[in-house]
């Protein structure tokens, strides 16, 4: 059976790699092919990695709180390369101040992420709903 591959990486002008690189090993360890393309990455970096590696899943962290707005318009990014239907997860310290959880969740969700995260989740969570999510697809 073929390991599922995932493109992660950390969005925009965001230096903070430590919970990509735990993130890249979770994957790893957990069965999944990771290609990381690392940190400041755009959009279009996210996108084309995920055609030339016919990725699962695209896994878009950021810490610096500028998330919301770096992700606007990703999944109609991937619509237009193509690839609307991949799945996509973002995580991390994605907005700028105290707000509450559940409203930036939501605010990511109807952006047409699949799942949202806070910046507190441990890596186990993200790769047991990953495998859950990517097994619905398959069944779908």
């Amino acid at each position: 059976m073929k390991r599922p591959a995932v493109v992660l990486g950390v969005l925009g002008v965001d230096a903070h790699v430590v919970g990509n690189k735990i993130m890249a090993h979770a994957l790893e360890s957990a069965g999944f092919t990771v290609v990381n393309i690392g940190t400041f990455s755009t959009q279009q970096d996210f996108i084309r990695a995920a055609i030339e590696t016919a990725a699962n899943a695209i896994l878009v962290g950021s810490l610096c709180g500028h998330g919301e707005m770096e992700c606007r318009g990703f999944r109609e990014s991937c619509i237009e390369a193509g690839i609307g239907g991949i799945h996509l997860v973002v995580g991390g310290n994605l907005v700028v101040g105290k707000q509450n959880w559940e409203e930036v969740e939501k605010r990511f969700l109807q952006m047409g992420f699949n799942r949202a995260y806070p910046p507190s989740i441990s890596p186990r969570q993200v790769i047991e709903d990953l495998k859950n999510d990517l097994a619905k697809r398959k069944d779908a």
